[in-house]
């Protein structure tokens, strides 16, 4: 009682705890966590990418053709300040440089003059170079004529640097320094070039613990100054916008419910952009158009057409061998990080907004709950493929939701937690309930293992719903084994010998049985109580049966020679042992017998007594083996034959019993065929009431070599009491048997 108790906590609890376990998981602040989350999103935007549309936001690269063409990198400044001014002449609204101009241009006339050396007949010519313009002062200067948004990084470094910010901030709710990332320093553009820019933004990225840039940040934090993203500053000089707006938790028309939840949007102009607590921008990336990336020397052509650029926000970085700023996205583990701005501004043109909405992890966590739990209590009690069923519904249920939120509404819900308690909960009842069938199948084992053969366990091991606890009713052979004259015998034998006589007795006897698909019911004492056709089904039962029977009678005269030869060698005297067997087949109740505290797998009917009534007429009748009428019918091909019409103790309707004398092989023998039609004449005769023929014809029975001397006796004295005292008018050779 205790461990079916057990195992079936254990059933409920290990689940259960499983399912806690998964979402402590996703309740935690790990990164790792969050990062299995992020994959199935990567997976989603590699399965779909955002289509492009077209937007004003171009690339304008420094790729290996337009160094052939204007010449290596680093540039003079003053071949930059011409890019500019050819950008501003071909109608760019902005250009946004990923490029950051942190020391002194070295190509400028004054920087080549403090190179050379001081000879007398150099320095007139270092003088007139150092009356040429600087080339820093001429990027300035076109920085200063157009809309220009210089870039810089900001690091970990504590250095003391910090870029100029050109734009005012505003916040409702929280602070947001307390939510943006952190920076201890930064590499900023020269003075000259900060202060002319219209705008100054951070190109640096920070990214995901697995290293890929799904988020980057449009906010900053520089001691206690805030600072903007690239894309922010382009998008906010774009519009001619004077500064940003941020709202956090805490504003009004944020239900954080008392909760520092963080920054929830930034409105730069126009534009409103959802973020996360942190101000990072979820990217959805396109694969990259031909259309939005031009290759920087094409501008300087004489056919190049205007309309390509005019208008739009450009971003000039590099794809060039060797100076590639190569970042790892969703789509790519070696994208240009230029396209990573490019793609954030097109989202925020567009109104195309990748969002992880506030609901989501409740409704994650809710989904996990419920599913988990209804899997918990559903998955026991359904069978193997209900349970797959089930799962597969739970799985692709979270699947499917999760990829509609994302294809259909931008959503990003998260699937990897929702399966990953699915699959563990599946995986730990179907182990559980692995292990209950094999104990299940171990106890089935040791319960019948020394009751029925090797291969029915097996099988029913295999089939456990095969044996139904409790009874049923099924059609059955049963048959009954007893020593006869058992007393005696153990009065002449001592504790020891007696033992010894019985096991080597049981044990060849339940071996025959056995290896004919029989069970063993019981022991009683001398006696062996077996069936057939249950827990399983032999269609063959009564057969099978017939066979052990005639196996043990072969058996047991083999075992009176060994015991007769060690009676001899030991010189004491050899007592032969006879059994007596009873067979009959029909309905009885089978099953698991008994109390709650000791049952026994046993079978209960009129048949199984009479099956007894017959072992036990057998001695009466001087035969090994009575059969009933049934169990004759069951095998008409065998060698049968008849006994009596008797009414045996404890029933009233009379039976036909048969003695079994052999199998089809001895019932094809013309000497036994001729003395079983004799032998049926004679009990014609009988119950005719034909007193000499019936005496005649026993008398020819007699001569027969199968002859049973107590069988023909038992005719002689009935044929004597008969004649002398003729039975009523009512018999019909029906015999009432006193005894059992």
């Amino acid at each position: 009682m205790a461990r079916a108790l057990w195992r079936r906590g254990a059933q409920l609890l290990i689940p259960l705890a499983l399912l806690f376990l998964v979402v402590w998981l996703k309740l935690s602040p790990w990164a790792w966590v969050e990062t299995f989350q992020h994959k199935a999103f990567d997976m989603f935007q590699v399965l779909r990418p955002r289509p492009y549309e077209a937007a004003p936001v171009r690339i304008l690269d420094i790729d290996d053709e337009t160094l052939s063409r204007l010449g290596q990198w680093p540039w003079p400044r003053s071949q930059v300040a011409r890019v500019i001014d050819r950008l501003d002449e071909l109608g760019a609204a902005v250009t946004a440089f990923d490029i950051v101009f942190s020391e002194p241009d070295r190509t400028s006339p004054a920087e080549v003059a403090s190179l050379w050396p001081h000879t007398r007949e150099l320095e007139a010519v270092k003088a007139k170079l150092k009356t040429l313009p600087d080339h820093d002062a001429l990027l300035a200067q076109a920085i200063g004529r157009s809309r220009v948004v210089t870039g810089f990084v900001l690091t970990g470094q504590k250095n003391g640097a910090a870029p100029v910010v050109k734009a005012s901030f505003s916040y409702a709710g929280d602070n947001p320094m307390a939510y943006v990332d952190a920076y201890e320093g930064a590499v900023a553009n020269l003075p000259i070039l900060e202060k002319r820019a219209a705008g100054n933004g951070n190109f640096g990225f920070l990214p995901e613990s697995d290293g890929i840039i799904r988020r980057p940040p449009l906010l900053f934090g520089l001691g206690k100054s805030l600072y903007p993203s690239l894309a922010a500053e382009a998008l906010r000089v774009a519009q001619g916008g004077a500064g940003y707006a941020v709202k956090s938790s805490g504003a009004s028309g944020e239900s954080s419910f008392g909760q520092h939840t963080g920054i929830s949007r930034i409105k730069i102009g126009a534009y409103k952009i959802p973020t996360d607590a942190k101000g990072r921008f979820w990217v959805y990336y396109t694969l990259p158009p031909p259309e939005r990336t031009i290759a920087l020397w094409r501008i300087f052509n004489k056919n190049f057409d205007p309309e390509q650029l005019a208008g739009c926000i450009i971003f000039l970085g590099t794809s060039a061998s060797g100076l590639k700023d190569l970042r790892v996205t969703p789509l790519s583990p070696a994208a240009p990080g230029v396209e990573v701005h490019a793609n954030v501004v097109e989202q925020v043109l567009l109104g195309r907004f990748l969002q992880r909405p506030d609901w989501a992890p409740g409704a994650e966590l809710l989904y996990m709950l419920v599913m988990g739990l209804a899997l918990i209590l559903l998955l026991p009690l359904c069978g193997a493929l209900s349970s797959v069923s089930l799962t597969v519904a739970g799985l692709t249920g979270a699947l499917a939701f999760s990829w509609h939120a994302f294809s259909s509404w931008m959503y990003l819900v998260d699937p990897v937690f929702p399966c990953l308690t699915v699959l563990l909960i599946y995986m730990s009842s179907s182990l559980i309930g692995y292990l209950k069938t094999e104990a299940e199948r171990r106890q089935i084992k040791g319960a019948f293992s020394r009751y029925m053969s090797p291969a029915l366990i097996e099988e029913l091991a295999k089939n456990p719903d095969k044996l139904k606890l409790g009874g049923e009713l099924r059609d059955m052979t049963l048959l009954f084994c007893d020593i006869r004259g058992f007393t005696t015998i153990s009065e002449k034998l001592d504790p020891q010998g007696l033992t010894h006589l019985i096991n080597a007795f049981f044990t060849p006897m339940t071996e025959i049985i056995l290896e004919r698909k029989g069970t063993i019911d019981k022991y009683i004492g001398d006696c062996i109580m077996a069936f057939w056709n249950a827990p399983l089904d032999d269609p063959e039962h009564a057969r099978h049966a017939c066979q052990a029977a005639l196996a043990m009678q072969d058996k047991l005269a083999e075992l009176n020679t060994e015991w007769e030869a060690a009676s001899k060698a030991e010189g004491r005297p050899f007592i032969p042992v006879q059994i007596g067997l009873g067979l009959n087949t029909g309905a009885c109740c089978v099953g698991n017998m008994g109390s709650d505290q000791r049952f026994d797998y046993s079978a209960l009917g009129d048949e199984v007594n009479l099956a007894s009534r017959l072992e036990g007429q057998s001695k009466n009748y001087g035969v090994g083996i009575v059969i009933g009428p049934n169990t004759r019918e069951r095998v008409p091909d065998y060698a049968v034959l008849e006994l009596d019409l008797i009414r045996v103790k404890g029933k009233s309707v009379p039976v036909r019993i048969y003695a079994l004398l052999g199998d089809d092989s001895m019932a094809r023998q013309e000497e036994f065929s001729a003395w079983q039609k004799r032998h049926d004449e004679m009990l014609a005769a009988y119950r005719s009431r034909q007193w000499q023929k019936a005496r005649a014809l026993l008398s020819i029975c007699r001569s027969r070599p199968w002859s049973f001397p107590t069988l023909y006796d038992l005719y002689e004295e009935r044929l004597k009491a008969f004649e002398a005292v003729p039975p009523g008018p009512d018999w019909d050779g029906t015999f009432t048997a006193l005894s059992k």
